[in-house]
């Protein structure tokens, strides 16, 4: 099977001393926000082999890649390109669930213009600095960011009309959660359009090793529990417009690439890690579609 998609959702994370087992909400989020607070000071710039991680991704047209700016689309680290998907109309209320640097809320304001908003929500405050900093930048005037937790929005109920997220709800713990607070704030016959990392089969010590959940893979469900999981929230018409599968290859390349930020003792765990993916696993990327009625 090839690899027609990179993603680079992967971030290390320093394990010295511990065991590195997220088994607790608490202990990931904390982790999630050191790391993703890390790429937003920048120190994780060139990820990926790449000046711009958003570059290797399908579904970004290089017109809106120059309109970005630069530093969200280092600290990109989605899989997809929710905007292009969710049939965006002027006047329109857009909410990002995590929302980085800013590149879905930036593209989603030019959609809806100036009538329209687009907000993102982020825990990890140097993203939401960053991303405020983009911006003052770029002169956005219909955009806004909010710190807060996908699992608790800082919104009001029925107060959106699309919800966008990429690659981001597979890093909670708690995703029924996040989809009982997405179906609150939509209004009625809003829609929301999700671009997200599945996996199957995955052995439960990689599962718990925190370094593979940073990278968008540890905490991943099955396609077909996520779904569940959307439509338990009170969802409907929920649709998997597409799905892709990435090789075991690329899938080992990329927890393997974690290595550089690691100690000698952390990288040989690493490797105990990676020799142990084999057998009957798959991990992809799927776009999907829901409405609340």
């Amino acid at each position: 099977m090839e690899t027609r998609k990179k993603t680079c959702c992967a971030q290390p994370i320093s394990q010295s001393g511990r065991e590195g087992k997220p088994t607790q909400s608490r202990d990931v989020k904390g982790e999630m926000r050191k790391a993703y607070g890390t790429r937003a000071k920048g120190s994780t710039e060139g990820a990926c082999n790449g000046k711009s991680p958003v570059a290797q991704q399908a579904g970004y047209t290089e017109e809106q890649l120059r309109s970005l700016p630069a530093n969200a689309l280092t600290t990109s680290a989605g899989c997809g390109n929710p905007t292009a998907l969710a049939a965006l109309r002027q006047g329109e209320v857009v909410l990002d669930l995590g929302s980085g640097g800013g590149i879905d809320v930036f593209l989603a304001a030019k959609k809806v213009g100036p009538t329209g908003k687009a907000i993102g929500v982020d825990m990890t405050p140097e993203m939401i600095d960053l991303a405020r900093e983009n911006a003052r930048k770029t002169g956005a005037e219909n955009v806004e960011f909010r710190l807060g937790e996908i699992e608790h929005l800082p919104l009001a109920d029925e107060s959106v009309d699309v919800i966008i997220s990429n690659c981001v709800i597979n890093l909670s713990p708690e995703k029924e959660k996040v989809f009982k607070e997405a179906h609150r704030v939509l209004k009625k016959g809003g829609r929301m359009l999700v671009s997200d990392m599945m996996v199957s089969g995955l052995p439960e010590e990689i599962r718990l090793d925190v370094s593979v959940w940073a990278s968008c893979i540890g905490g991943a469900v099955e396609l077909e529990e996520y779904v569940r999981l959307i439509e338990e929230a009170g969802f409907t018409q929920v649709e998997v417009i597409h799905k892709e599968e990435y090789s075991e290859q690329m899938i080992k390349n990329s927890i393997a690439a974690i290595e550089r930020d690691l100690d000698d003792s952390e990288k040989k765990k690493l490797e105990d890690l990676v020799r142990k993916l084999e057998g009957d696993f798959s991990i992809s990327h799927a776009d999907i579609r829901a409405v609340k009625n």
